[in-house]
């Protein structure tokens, strides 16, 4: 329960840099979106994509409940979002339809080089070294590399009526992005084992 509690708070923090990001959107709202990786780090939170290239042998099971835990909170901030009277539902069904178009094999493969830059900023925030984190979260966001908490709030900010006719290719290509954020997150480890 104490995972799960600090992964709800995690997937808070995300879907609030996420607010911002749809709020704002450009350069300055990728900036922005570092406050949540910033309060995540901080408060050692147990964010999916900021635990997947750390975990131990033994702790993989805890990886879906950080997940879960995750999309709960983002869950609930997506529905601040839609009681928001900003215009954040057309920009959230904006990423996904950018995403939905890319297809889930190359949103999967370009969800690898965020893992990366999200185990490169933990891994300094961790040393208190907080610049590379102030440039890695805009990074991926500028590169269109999709998180898959991030995109999850996104996903679940857009209105239903975008979802129903969509759903499974939804569910494929947020599987994809999973599955590259937590290789690009393990590349370090694949790469250099020691």
């Amino acid at each position: 329960m104490k995972t799960l509690r600090s992964a709800i708070l995690a997937g808070i923090c995300i879907g609030i840099a996420g607010f911002g990001y749809l709020a704002i959107g450009g350069i300055a709202g990728a900036a922005l979106f570092s406050c949540g990786l910033i309060a995540v780090v901080s408060y050692k939170f147990k964010l999916f994509t900021g635990t997947a290239g750390f975990f131990v042998k033994g702790e993989l099971g805890q990886l879906g409940i950080i997940l879960i835990g995750n999309i709960i909170g983002c869950l609930l901030m997506s529905l601040m979002a839609r009681v928001s009277p900003m215009p954040l539902q057309e920009a959230a069904e904006k990423i996904l339809s950018s995403r939905l178009s890319t297809g889930p094999l190359k949103a999967g493969i370009l969800a690898i080089g965020c893992g990366f830059l999200m185990t490169t900023a933990v891994t300094f925030a961790r040393r208190d070294k907080w610049l590379p984190l102030l440039f890695c979260v805009p990074m991926f966001i500028v590169c269109g590399f999709p998180h898959c908490i991030a995109d999850v709030f996104y996903y679940l900010s857009c209105s239903l009526d975008f979802w129903q006719t969509q759903v499974w290719s939804i569910l494929l290509l947020y599987l994809c992005i999973v599955l590259g954020n937590f290789i690009g997150c393990n590349i370090y480890r694949i790469l250099l084992p020691e």
